[in-house]
């Protein structure tokens, strides 16, 4: 019996191998077609290419591609050293993201266009467009460009990111080096970073485990479904294995104003705030916060309006804490004009929370203003009479009176001086130049370009 029954097991042991042989088993498949995949091909199409040329100047030898005798070298160095002075066209490469497709609307940083002569955005599928800028915010690094076409371009879905979360898959498509719609994965590694570019910080930024490089500055960030989460941009030059990107909600409001304005509108409360140190501590009485103190409030503001009061400490703007003067204006910058702000108070031992509508800062305003920061007065060039010989200045601004005890006055600026530009902006009549101390109002200092007769002098100012 045991016999039969061994027989029997070797026999279905042998059917077994049979059926094996005669059906292998396949490999197992994976679906290749993945949410990465999905979003990729439902973003690229919005994701362009953008050439911008600039012109530079620079020094060469007409003599320099041929092969001479040390002697006679020399003999025409002397003429030559530095060289002429020729203008140059350089390239530069950025990417850019369709936001509006019926209206052309590309979103992109603002330094992909710095001092372009001319923009090129090449689409997807090799379609080339002449741009212009609709506006850009160095500020924020930020830009808006238009191109007209007959039919509706592709244009990306937003998404938001304000729910953001760290390890939250990403993918980042733009062109690095040139190369066209390049994607990376990776994950969010931080939210709310603030980076150092040169003299410049940024603030609320998003950091990736994967590097932005030059050429995919401008491109897009997104979510895994494949909605617009930030702008990449490539602005930090040590980094490795580390991007960096604008997060598309405060994008949003920037790229308004831009379209709208043609820049971006500063919001005024009319508050004038200070840092909270330990000697105004004493001073108010109060317990160690953090915060910064209220200097002055204008009666015309909104801040006053809503109960904002002298030597009040502001704990936060929003949802956003505000432990120093420069948290207080990147706070502020979240908000355009007509919202609604939420500030908590410190006043007299307690939390107190008062609501005031963003406003923008009153042109009637903006003289006092002016002399206030830098002490002088200024006319049109055009206008003014009394000063035309003392100049040859085709543009800007002439100082029609000094206060003696301003910085300018006590460096030797004097009426008849003209002002042709403030830090970035150049100035050519008295509304840009009040246009100019609006809007760097609240820095530490600026830069003026200024001319008397023939000489120009860049002059440093503390506001």
């Amino acid at each position: 019996m045991i016999h039969i029954y061994k027989k029997f097991i070797h026999l279905i042991i042998a059917f077994v191998e049979i059926l094996i042989i005669s059906f292998p088993c396949s490999a197992t498949e994976y679906e290749r077609e993945n949410p990465v995949v999905r979003a990729v091909r439902k973003v690229s199409p919005a994701v362009v290419n953008i050439n911008s040329e600039y012109e530079v100047r620079g020094r060469t030898n007409p003599f320099s591609g041929f092969r001479m005798d040390p002697l006679f070298d020399s003999f025409f160095k002397d003429f030559f050293d530095p060289g002429f002075e020729q203008q140059h066209k350089r390239t530069s490469l950025g990417s850019g993201v369709i936001i509006d497709g019926k209206r052309g609307l590309i979103l992109t940083n603002a330094h992909v266009l710095a001092k372009s002569t001319t923009i090129t955005v090449i689409l997807n599928d090799e379609r080339k467009f002449d741009a212009r800028i609709i506006g850009a915010d160095p500020d924020s690094d930020l830009a808006v460009l238009r191109i007209s076409s007959k039919n509706s371009l592709p244009s990306i879905e937003m998404g938001g990111s304000d729910d953001l979360m760290i390890g939250e898959t990403i993918i980042a498509i733009g062109n690095p080096f040139g190369f066209s719609n390049t994607v990376t994965t990776g994950v969010i590694s931080a939210v709310n970073r603030s980076i150092r570019a040169d003299d410049t910080v940024y603030h609320d930024f998003i950091q990736l485990d994967a590097s932005i490089n030059p050429g995919n500055s401008g491109g897009a960030l997104l979510n895994i479904n494949g909605e617009l989460i930030g702008i990449n941009t490539a602005i930090y030059a040590k980094a490795q294995g580390i991007g960096f990107a604008i997060p598309i909600n405060k994008a949003k409001r920037i790229v308004s104003d831009l379209i709208q304005y043609g820049e971006v509108v500063q919001i005024w409360l009319g508050i004038t705030v200070q840092n909270l140190d330990k000697r105004l501590v004493q001073y108010l009485k109060v317990p160690e916060l953090k915060g910064v103190v209220v200097k002055e409030v204008s009666r015309e503001g909104p801040g006053h309006k809503s109960g904002v009061r002298d030597g009040d400490i502001i704990l936060s703007i929003g949802s956003r804490n505000t432990p120093s003067i420069e948290h207080y204006h990147t706070a502020m910058k979240n908000y355009a004009k007509g919202d609604i702000i939420k500030i908590k108070l410190w006043r007299n031992n307690k939390e107190i929370i008062v609501s005031a509508k963003a406003a923008v800062f009153p042109e009637e305003m903006a003289r006092e203003l002016a002399f206030n920061l830098l002490g002088i007065k200024v006319e049109n060039l055009s206008l003014t009479k009394r000063f035309q010989d003392k100049t040859s200045a085709k543009t800007g601004v002439v100082i029609s009176s000094i206060n003696r005890q301003s910085y300018l006055a006590r460096i030797g600026v004097k009426p008849g001086d003209i002002i042709q530009q403030i830090d970035e902006m150049a100035v050519g009549s008295v509304k840009g130049f009040e246009k100019a101390v609006v809007k760097y109002r609240h820095k530490n200092s600026v830069v003026v370009l200024l001319q008397r007769r023939d000489q120009s002098y860049y002059i440093t100012v503390k506001l």
